[in-house]
């Protein structure tokens, strides 16, 4: 029954591009684009796509740097029935094709300028799949030019609530990676959860530095809900960042806290960031001493968004929640999204006592349906009618959440339980100390051992042993690291999440069993 549908995501955009036709939508480089702009395109870019013989219930891979024409076709084929899923940039030509398989897109949106040699393998990969390329010449048909050529033509709505609107993959830090089955009415209903608690200003100049495909893109809706503009940068690096903050007074920003590490080795005060209004970080845990330099030097402004591809969002630490006389404050992830409700839970679906550490759950209407034709993994994410996020933590008396580690990074050493993170935020305190990550390796006599990859910063020294001693000083002998091993950076996964699994590898290939 339509009657208490929400609203799909397509026409939640189309609605707020209408109310604001004369301002800004996106910059991209010199580029401006009218929200009036962005509806001609989608109106334009949905006959072509119609024309070509896409309908109700088709799905669609997108590969693409940040840009406003990959992210509006996006939108565009969702209008039409159509669910969307984003390959992930960095990834092999074998888990793309894979991908494609395995959501069944039959059309191949892709961004020529930033993978016009993958384009054309993925042609040739694929036959089947319709390949539409935007940017510089490539396989298939030229998607600019023929909405460019195509006579004007307004936006129609195709969907439904309950079509399924999104097939994005989860991010791959554990595991294989699965497609998430996720409503068209869902995602529009996540949008609406952002807008509604994230503090984002009215006119609000949103700076995408990440990969609109994950976390950052969605800010984009909201963004256009409070009639802004969302900048658009194709990669990370702290000095431009920093300038195209100052040049445009961006109001607000969304960044993984390895960004954030690295805006913080950046000459700061050479800028002037007066006009940052909200910095939210998301995608991982941030170390609290990182987190209070952070605020320290560039203001109040900070606010954590904790959520997963299963569910987005979850809980929110607002910018006032963040203490620099609380700790406890900064190790948080916040407290539940008004549209989310909480459980900590034992390995047998309890609650556990108040304060006691479990498995964050949760109920929201933002939870994914499924995981798409893994009906096993999906029976076990969402046992007992919760999400179970894989996240181990605890809420202290007013609700407030705190994690303390990925449920599969727990390292039982000699029986007992380390979880890494306290190891990590130890380390992180230490001055010489840039990033650390923390991982469980193979013992003879303990099972795992503790250690420790450390990434120093520009011109510091430091011995392996004193980072011993420095963590069992503060935290005791049974979790401080067996070993600490430097490196010059640590591997992340495409969306800027340590990638704990490349470092694992290397020291349990020649194990018989992962544990």
């Amino acid at each position: 029954m339509k009657l208490h549908c929400p609203p799909t995501f397509f026409s939640l955009v189309l609605r707020a591009l209408r109310k604001y036709p004369e301002r800004t939508a996106f910059r991209q480089g010199e580029l401006a684009v009218l929200y009036q702009d962005v509806i001609d395109f989608m109106g334009k870019a949905q006959a072509v796509l119609s024309s070509h013989g896409m309908r109700r219930g088709a799905r669609v891979a997108l590969l693409t740097e940040n840009r406003y024409e990959t992210w509006c076709a996006s939108v565009a084929a969702q209008g039409l029935g159509a669910a969307t899923s984003w390959l992930h940039p960095l990834s092999s030509l074998d888990s793309q094709v894979s991908q494609i398989r395995d959501v069944g897109a039959t059309v191949l949106i892709i961004d020529t300028d930033g993978f016009k040699a993958r384009a054309h393998e993925l042609a040739a990969a694929l036959p089947d799949v319709s390949v539409f390329h935007v940017g510089e010449a490539g396989p298939g048909a030229d998607l600019l030019t023929l909405v460019a050529e195509h006579e004007q033509v307004q936006p129609i709505e195709r969907a439904i609530a309950t079509d399924i609107g999104t097939l994005n993959f989860t991010g791959g830090t554990t595991g294989r990676q699965k497609a998430i089955v996720r409503e068209a009415g869902q995602v529009a209903l996540m949008a609406i959860a952002m807008n509604s608690e994230l503090e984002l200003p009215d006119g609000v100049q949103y700076l995408a530095i990440a990969l609109i495909s994950h976390v950052t893109g969605q800010l984009i809706a909201p963004t256009l809900m409070r009639g802004g503009t969302v900048h658009l940068i194709k990669k990370f690096d702290a000095g431009q960042v920093l300038e195209i903050i100052q040049r445009e007074r961006i109001s607000a920003t969304l960044m993984v806290p390895t960004m954030i590490y690295k805006l913080l080795d950046a000459p700061l005060e050479e800028f002037d960031l007066g006009s940052l209004e909200l910095v939210v970080y998301a995608g991982s845990v941030i170390s609290p001493d990182r987190l209070r330099q952070a605020i320290q030097r560039i203001g109040p402004v900070f606010s954590q968004v904790y959520a997963q591809t299963e569910c987005t969002p979850i809980a929110i630490l607002r910018r006032s929640d963040h203490d620099l006389d609380d700790p406890s404050s900064l190790a948080a992830c916040g407290y539940p999204m008004a549209t989310a409700e909480i459980a900590i839970l034992d390995d047998s679906n309890q609650p556990v006592a108040a304060g006691e550490i479990g498995e964050i759950c949760v109920r929201s209407p933002s939870v994914m349906q499924s995981y798409l034709e893994q009906p096993e993994a999906t029976q076990q994410a969402l046992a007992g009618e919760w999400l179970h996020t894989g996240d181990i933590g605890f809420a202290d008396p007013r609700g407030r959440l705190s994690i303390v580690d990925r449920k599969k990074d727990m390292i039982v050493s000699g029986g007992s339980n380390v979880y890494p993170r306290e190891v990590e935020d130890v380390l992180a305190a230490h001055g010489a100390v840039a990033s650390v990550a923390v991982v469980g390796v193979p013992h003879a006599t303990w099972g795992e051992a503790v250690a420790a990859f450390v990434v120093l910063r520009d011109g510091a020294e430091v011995e392996a042993a004193d980072l011993i001693a420095y963590v069992r000083e503060r935290k005791g002998p049974l979790i401080a690291p067996k070993q600490v091993i430097f490196a010059d950076a640590l591997p992340t996964t495409p969306f800027g999440k340590i990638d704990k699994k490349k470092l694992r590898a290397p020291y349990w290939e020649r194990e018989t069993r992962l544990i």
